[in-house]
């Protein structure tokens, strides 16, 4: 009876000493709700929707996930959330038509492309300083920093060109000409390959970051889709080197490629005009949004199959997961 009570306590000590699993959640923007929806990866239901500022399209994380950055375009700023409160705390001075934009390594410098305005627009966050802005193509769009934290990179829709900028001195350093209306870019983790995708032009170019050459360029057939509706977007790369995720628009099929040999292993079918993705913690899902349909389809990587549809709001742009 006395060890029996004894036990008691030990195992109440015990609970109260385990951590609570927490779900992983990804927010979606929706640009034509003007909202963010909040999916929770273990039960794959949209548990929140939160009102945010017109056409809300790039999203982002503080590294430590305490806050959420989101580019509402049509308001012309970049709003902060505090995810603890889902309350928007600030409004960064973005430059006009904010699209996309890319946090430096130092979780302090945000970088932003302005559409209208062809300028690439350099916040500190902490303080809502503008640092600089520079001058790139025209339409600006696709926006990343290297993980090493030496260069950012921007797309130009209209002008066809990647611009490279150095983090340091602010200044553009360099151009790359890629085929008809880049629109994303994406670093491989040692920041030595970036690829740009190519949405008219249906490509993607593997780019050397040293020589800022093209050494690699990729083309895209689906049996039973018509080549004009392969129009490659968004760019996902896992984070030990080995698939690379290239979304195909109006295809609606996300390309499955080796990201080091580069052939294409596979596509997988998906909802319709697929626009951006995200993988979950440990890489086992692969998050797409899906403009059209109005939806995210969840991919099962070990399966190369989209396993879940989860209904979200109108015209699902960016998609991030947090856990």
């Amino acid at each position: 009876m006395k060890f029996t009570k004894l036990l008691k306590p030990i195992a109440a000590a015990v609970m109260l000493a385990s951590p609570v699993a927490m779900a992983e959640l990804a927010y979606v923007s929706n640009e034509k709700d003007d909202t963010i929806s909040v999916i929770d990866l273990d039960t794959m239901q949209v548990t929140d929707t939160i009102e945010v500022g017109e056409r809300p399209r790039g999203i982002l994380f503080s590294k430590d996930f305490s806050k959420l950055y989101i580019c509402a375009s049509d308001s012309d700023t970049v709003q902060v959330m505090d995810l603890k409160t889902k309350q928007i705390i600030k409004e960064l001075p973005s430059g006009e038509d904010p699209e996309q934009f890319a946090l430096h390594p130092n979780d302090r410098h945000l970088y932003i492309s302005n559409e209208d305005d062809a300028l690439v627009t350099i916040v500190d966050t902490e303080t809502s300083e503008v640092l600089a802005q520079i001058d790139v193509g025209v339409e600006p769009e696709g926006m990343a920093v290297s993980p090493n934290g030496k260069i950012a990179v921007n797309t130009s829709e209209t002008t066809n060109m990647v611009h490279w900028i150095d983090t340091t001195t602010y200044e553009l350093i360099d151009n790359t000409l890629v085929d008809q209306r880049p629109r994303h870019v994406e670093f491989s983790k040692d920041s030595k390959i970036l690829w740009a995708s190519s949405e008219i032009g249906g490509t993607v170019s593997i780019i050397d970051v040293d020589s800022r050459q093209i050494f690699k360029k990729l083309n895209f057939e689906i049996k039973g889709v018509h080549p004009d509706r392969v129009q490659p977007v968004g760019v996902r790369l896992t984070d030990d080197g080995k698939y690379a995720f290239v979304a195909l628009g109006p295809a609606n099929h996300v390309a499955v490629v080796d990201a080091k040999t580069y052939e294409i292993l596979e596509y997988v079918l998906v909802g319709r005009r697929v626009w951006h993705m995200d993988l979950n913690t440990d890489q086992t899902k692969l998050l797409t949004t899906n403009g059209i349909s109005g939806d995210v389809s969840v991919i099962d990587i070990s399966k190369m199959k989209a396993v879940k549809s989860v209904k979200v709001g109108r015209y699902p742009w960016g998609v991030k997961v947090k856990s």
